[in-house]
């Protein structure tokens, strides 16, 4: 079992991804250790982070400092109905599954305070009030670390991601079942402003209409959606006057199919962790004992 904070000191000498060491070379960095070879070393510490989603509850143990995945990325379906208990299982599921025990971050599609969902978005309406931290800790005996997801997905891309270099007002865009927003300011996070909450044409909140579920319920082609994805984020554009939008969540992998419609003055960039972002996050907050707000 993966303990708490497990480390592991890697010699930067080319070793892959997918940690595929032949014996030979195990051999032959313990001999340049020994004979005192002067190479620049790290420590990588795991933390699991979890991302809480409408359609599936993903999770992967993190290297912290680089946001690198040092385990496979676990995906379960998200259970219908979504209900704490049906989600509180298949979070167990998950641990289980990577065999973990340590603190863990969650990432997770509601207003987030103090652990504590006041909102139920895009998941069962059980869930306002609901303490999750406590719920997911009691699940797994693990000591869990919960935060908004867009807001986690943010925080990662300011930190290590596309976000690094940007200044001014820099909204972070989510688009998965629903569209999540992450706002910071010079660095310095908003939390839990939730842009797809807003009311869309028909007075329904706008994620309804320009999220991927509204894609993919409508049978829509990248374009069309494109289009009305374009209006929400002049929307959002016309609200905050940002400086940047970072595009994370599945879709941003398809933006060569619809970057053709989208037409706001700010400029545009795609998450470098994709679809991980909240992973990475969320196992940042969980080393940190909490979200860091400013990047």
């Amino acid at each position: 079992m993966l303990e708490a904070g497990f480390a592991v000191e890697i010699d930067h000498v080319g070793i892959g991804r997918d940690l595929d060491v032949s014996a030979a070379t195990i051999e032959g960095l313990l001999s340049s250790a020994l004979h005192g070879h002067d190479q620049t070393k790290r420590r990588v510490v795991g933390i699991l982070g979890i991302d809480v989603g409408g359609s599936g509850v993903k999770g992967a143990i993190v290297d912290t400092d680089s946001g690198e995945l040092l385990s496979e990325r676990v995906r379960i379906p998200t259970p219908s109905p979504a209900t704490p208990d049906n989600i509180a299982a298949v979070v167990r599921d998950l641990v289980n599954e990577l065999d973990y025990s340590g603190p863990v971050g969650c990432s997770f599609p509601t207003v987030v305070v103090d652990g504590r969902a006041l909102t139920a978005g895009n998941i069962d309406e059980a869930w306002r009030g609901t303490a999750v931290d406590e719920l997911f800790g009691e699940a797994t005996g693990l000591e869990f670390v919960v935060h908004n997801d867009a807001d986690v997905a943010g925080v990662a891309e300011m930190t290590l991601g596309a976000g690094r270099d940007l200044t001014g007002t820099v909204i972070m865009i989510t688009i998965g079942t629903g569209l999540g927003s992450g706002v910071f300011y010079e660095g310095t996070l908003i939390p839990n402003i939730e842009l797809g909450r807003m009311p869309g044409k028909d007075g329904d909140p706008i994620e309804f209409y320009a999220g991927d579920r509204a894609r993919k319920v409508n049978d829509l082609n990248w374009s069309d959606w494109g289009e009305r994805f374009n209006y929400f984020l002049q929307r959002a554009e016309r609200v905050f006057t940002p400086t940047h939008f970072i595009l994370g969540g599945g879709a941003s992998k398809k933006l060569d199919k619809f970057s053709d419609k989208l037409d706001v003055r700010a400029s545009i960039h795609v998450a470098s962790f994709r679809n991980n972002a909240g992973i990475v996050g969320a196992a940042m907050a969980a080393r940190d004992g909490g979200l860091q707000t400013t990047s």
